[in-house]
């Protein structure tokens, strides 16, 4: 450029010859007369494209095997090794593979799909879910990230969760409403199943439980088309930032909790970035989003999923691929177990009979010792053997008691220390534990000395009645008992 610019300079200002300057810088006429009529090099252009004399005659197959692959599975798509392979077996081809390479990346790079830009009104959300490996309690776990963003200020929800299912969807909503300080007037969703039970044509057959939280929150909704995960594409990005931003390397925490107090942090700490293309911080972009909200409702809202089930003979009920004991009274019956995060609750009927911590690992069984301390009063043979007693940590009295038990009353002392065991069922262990610890003190171990000092350490003593509340009681004056004529008993006595 710096040659070209010189020659047209001591041509066009100083006035030397073509002559000289054909001689001095060893250039023909015609290149002297290109750079004379144009101010900078106009590059090579060709007239035309050069023929393939090969694969030419092939073009057409290639671009029709491609077309064919839109309908065909993700994962069974042609290579441009295997498009040449059939060119060359079923069609006769005799170039290389290069050329067919070219041919196909030229193909795929002008037929990828162009998208429209979209605008993202205040108040509107997205939602989606991700995956990411993080460590909880020292074991390394897929957790799930349920995120939940506000396009028009860009602010988002991060939560991290064992399992993507019913309780977690809602859990994660609840949150990001929380989080936000509100709730968006509509939020984007894909066609998961927890949300959408079967799609017919354009319609929606919505889930209960989807509905309950729409019902709820007073929210729309809003679903992407099936497999176009690109109409919610701010939230897919999300995902992809907060996995590389937020657990790189991979965390350890010691609960769920933990992690969550951690996310929420950081989506905090990230409203102070400014997005490119935007004037203002997220913070304060967030600002006009919250003004678009919907308030947040007065009553909570509980997490949960609903499954009807049945407890089985061994008076366990399955819910989540976990089994979960019940009382023995109630195995062979119907009951509804209900998911949440924290706890399963199992009801039969209207009582709740049965409460647990949540299992989120798979083909586990919890087991609660209390259920199935009814049956083994009746068949006291199997106390030694129950697994359901297995690693159950009792306080050094209660083997005492036992001892002392089977001692004095042989094989009726397994038998009335289990009687024992099943003050539990109305009492903590640390109360029962002292109730038996009273009676060895006493050296009465029987069930019903227990019961006995057990319940009498559990009554109240009788609180003062206040009027307050009950104007229809004031009239009434209750007279103060004379007690003086009790005092004969005593002359009785001496």
């Amino acid at each position: 450029m710096q040659e070209w610019t010189e020659i047209r300079h001591k041509v066009l200002v100083e006035h030397v010859t073509k002559r000289q300057i054909i001689k001095d810088y060893r250039i023909g006429w015609r290149t002297l007369e290109k750079i004379l009529a144009h101010p900078e090099p106009p590059g090579y252009h060709k007239s035309a494209d050069r023929e393939k004399a090969k694969l030419g005659p092939f073009i057409g197959v290639i671009e029709q095997i491609l077309e064919a692959d839109r309908d065909a599975p993700p994962k069974q798509h042609h290579t441009s090794k295997r498009i040449f392979e059939r060119l060359r077996d079923e069609y006769g081809y005799s170039g290389g593979i290069t050329q067919v390479k070219e041919a196909v990346a030229s193909y795929r790079r002008h037929h990828q799909e162009v998208f429209m830009p979209l605008s993202h009104p205040p108040g509107r959300s997205q939602f989606d879910f991700g995956q990411a490996l993080i460590r909880i309690g020292g074991v390394l776990c897929k957790a799930t990230l349920a995120a939940t963003s506000l396009p028009y200020s860009d602010a988002f929800h991060y939560s991290a969760c064992p399992r993507e299912n019913t309780e977690t969807f809602q859990a994660a909503h609840v949150a990001a409403f929380e989080f936000f300080g509100g709730v968006p007037t509509r939020t984007d969703y894909d066609n998961t199943r927890i949300a959408v039970a079967k799609i017919i044509g354009e319609e929606r057959q919505l889930t209960r439980e989807f509905l309950r939280l729409e019902s709820h929150y007073l929210f729309s909704h809003h679903f992407c088309h099936v497999r176009r995960g690109n109409e919610k594409g701010v939230v897919e990005g999300i995902v992809g930032y907060g996995r590389r931003n937020f657990l790189v390397p991979v965390p350890s925490f010691e609960t769920w909790a933990e992690a969550n107090v951690y996310l929420e942090q950081r989506c905090l700490d990230d409203l102070a970035r400014r997005v490119r293309g935007k004037t203002q911080t997220k913070a304060e972009l967030l600002e006009v989003d919250r003004a678009a909200l919907l308030p947040l409702p007065t009553a909570a809202f509980e997490a949960r999923r609903v499954v009807k089930t049945s407890a089985n003979s061994l008076s366990l009920v399955r819910f989540d691929a976990n089994d979960y004991s019940v009382p023995t009274a109630f195995a062979h019956h119907e009951v509804i177990a209900i998911g949440g995060i924290e706890e399963v609750r199992i009801v039969c009927g209207s009582q709740v009979v049965a409460t647990h911590p949540r299992c989120w690992d798979k083909e586990r069984i919890t087991f609660d010792p209390r259920h199935y301390l009814a049956l083994l009063e009746r068949k006291p043979g199997a106390f030694d053997f129950a697994r359901p007693l297995e690693n159950w940590e009792l306080p050094e009295c209660f083997a005492l008691l036992r001892r002392r038990l089977e001692a004095s009353l042989g094989d009726l002392g397994t038998r009335e220390y289990i009687k024992v065991l099943r003050l539990l069922e109305h009492a903590s262990v640390r109360q029962l534990a002292g109730a038996v610890e009273a009676a060895l003190r006493m050296g009465a171990e029987g069930s019903d000395t227990i019961s006995c000092i057990l319940h009498q350490r559990q009554e109240r003593p009788v609180a003062l009645f206040s009027l307050d509340g009950h104007p229809h009681l004031k009239p009434f004056r209750i007279e103060v008992p004379d007690l003086s004529a009790y005092a004969c008993l005593e002359g009785a006595r001496s």
